[in-house]
């Protein structure tokens, strides 16, 4: 915890930002419970209209938007009009309720059936508590709850950002977000990463700041810090002006100091994003996610419509490495055409592998898809499972994607005990990339999209990292490449915790790539295997995270006394004899 003007959060990014507070608006209070003075036809009426008018908004921001968040607002304007909940609205107006009343209980309905489903299911309850303040807010004729406009730059406290505020952001007045809620794989870190907004998440003092406070955004040492001295302004400011330098500076494969490759490659979820993710640096691709391209489809995507995408992905990044994993289904990220039954808990049900087995066609056409557009491309194609938990499935998976001649064959590591048998795994699989994600959910049995448990999303636990290891070390004793594509990855400096726990790849949001490039050439093999034995010998995430921070300060102590030695004058013979 840190005093009343040093409060600590998880930070993301390396970025610095000074500025004054500007307080997310407070939502509007829950509607009253009270008969309305409309009759229901005139109150269905005005709930229609109003539903209607927030989804033509959402659209437009998701349009405006693109990318991951304009997906995410096309997810929210399509729930604005879902016909289940229409439904749901008319039931309650007809027993008398006004259209503000059966609104707000027919979203707190639909949210909680959401929230029992689970996995990337619950992620929606929170965008519909969004969705559902803004169609009240319409119905009240007043402003939309989101971000302030102050007419003058600002940082942005917030206890959470809804997606649709945060993809809308105008860069050019929000200096930084600070929330006292969300972790690392929250929506908005993840949007905050994808937009390169200087963010701190969870750092729950941040909520007595008061509006119109000047402060110091600290994200790489995970800190915000209230009214400033002049010394700190002046620090902050250096920072700020070198890392705007380092950003300009060619873009280089990823390294450390020593020169030892770190390949850094992008996460993505469509060919979209490739070409500006070649701009920023990506290696090639480390996770391609093919669900992403189906997760509307009512019906099996045929061969060729599968191959068509992977053949525009393959395409843009030419003669570069691109992982693609299979489709990553089941209950938390439900497929009409493939496993979309309710499970009590579909965390630990029927998903990735375990669903693709289940209806081995869609996973023996999608293998074939990708065969065939690797073979009228020159990417160099690697195929992953997701979900793998067990020796049998390893042997499964290669032996299936070998059958259809797939040359390079993998698991992803998100189940503790495919870490714990990582040797035995990776002697069937041609490489392992780990998902930290899943592995900090399963490791912590902390389901990642319930903000109740975030403060166990943290994948520097010392328990996780112990994990990552193992497998690290079974891929350097079998000579196996081991790829980390989980959020922690754009993390910089616990990726290179990562690399000296044996990652041999990195693997990201194009956003990041610049800042973890930046960090991992600033240490030696050696040093990353010292920071990697410092936070495994910690009892905790915050333990192991602020150790790593304490041998970094020792590192450049060390280097400016080194620099120093080389660099002092030398007394010349002359002056020696004058002494």
């Amino acid at each position: 915890m840190g005093s009343l003007t040093e409060m600590q959060g998880i930070g993301i990014g390396r970025g610095i930002a000074v500025g004054r507070v500007v307080r997310m608006t407070e939502p509007l209070p829950e509607p009253i419970m009270t008969a309305g003075a409309l009759a229901p036809q005139e109150e269905g009426a005005r709930a229609t209209a109003a539903l209607h008018r927030v989804a033509v908004d959402l659209t437009a921001r998701g349009e405006q938007a693109g990318g991951t968040a304009g997906e995410v607002l096309e997810a929210q304007a399509m729930i604005a009009e879902d016909p289940t909940l229409v439904d749901d609205v008319g039931v309650r107006l007809a027993a008398g309720a006004t259209a503000e009343r059966a609104v707000f209980e027919a979203f707190v309905a639909f949210r909680d059936l959401l929230t029992e489903l689970g996995g990337y299911i619950s992620e929606r309850a929170g965008d519909l508590d969004d969705v559902s303040r803004r169609v009240i807010a319409s119905l009240s004729g007043v402003a939309a709850p989101g971000v302030p406009d102050p007419g003058h730059p600002f940082i942005l406290v917030a206890r959470d950002l809804a997606p649709a505020d945060t993809a809308t952001l105008d860069l050019s007045m929000v200096l930084g977000l600070v929330t006292t809620d969300g972790g690392p794989t929250s929506h908005t870190a993840i949007l905050a990463r994808e937009k390169s907004i200087v963010a701190l998440v969870g750092a729950t003092l941040a909520a007595d700041l008061e509006e119109g406070t000047g402060v110091i955004l600290d994200a790489a040492n995970g800190v915000v810090i209230a009214q400033p001295t002049a010394e700190q302004l002046a620090d902050a400011h250096a920072r700020s002006a070198a890392r705007a330098a380092l950003a300009e500076a060619p873009v280089s494969p990823g390294r450390l100091a020593d020169g030892s490759p770190i390949p850094l490659l992008a996460n993505l979820g469509s060919a979209e994003g490739a070409e500006q993710a070649a701009v920023l640096g990506a290696e090639g691709v480390g996770l391609f996610r093919t669900e992403f391209l189906f997760l509307d489809s009512v019906t099996a995507p045929t061969v060729a419509e599968q191959s068509a995408q992977y053949e525009r992905m393959l395409r843009a990044f030419h003669g570069k490495k691109v992982v693609v994993r299979a489709l990553d289904t089941g209950a938390d990220k439900p497929l009409a055409f493939l496993n979309n039954a309710r499970e009590e808990n579909p965390a630990l049900g029927l998903r990735g592998l375990r669903a693709l087995r289940a209806s081995e066609n869609i996973l023996r056409d999608q293998l074939t898809a990708l065969a065939q557009a690797d073979a009228v491309t020159d990417a160099e194609l690697w195929v992953m499972a997701p979900m793998v938990a067990t020796v049998d499935e390893t042997k499964y998976f290669a032996g299936l994607a070998r059958e259809r001649g797939l040359r390079t064959a993998g698991v992803m590591v998100e189940v503790p005990s495919a870490a714990l048998l990582a040797d035995r795994i990776l002697a069937h699989a041609d490489f392992a990339s780990i998902g930290t994600n899943d592995l900090t959910q399963y490791t912590l049995a902390a389901d990642r999209m319930l903000g109740t448990v975030t403060a166990f999303q943290d994948p520097w636990n010392p328990a996780v990292l112990r994990l990552v290891g193992e497998v690290g070390a079974a891929g350097a004793a079998l000579g196996k490449p081991v790829g980390v594509c989980g959020e922690a990855a754009a993390d910089p400096l616990l990726a290179v915790v990562l690399v000296g726990l044996g990652a041999t790849s990195l693997s990201m949001s194009a956003a990041a790539l610049a800042d973890v490039r930046a960090e991992l050439v600033r240490y030696t093999t050696t040093q990353a295997r010292q920071l990697a034995a410092t936070a495994l010998a910690a009892d905790g995430a915050g333990a192991a995270r602020e150790a790593a921070r304490a041998l970094l300060l020792t590192f450049t102590r060390t280097a400016k006394a080194v620099h120093s030695t080389y660099t002092a004058p030398k007394s010349s013979p002359k002056r020696k004899a004058e002494q």
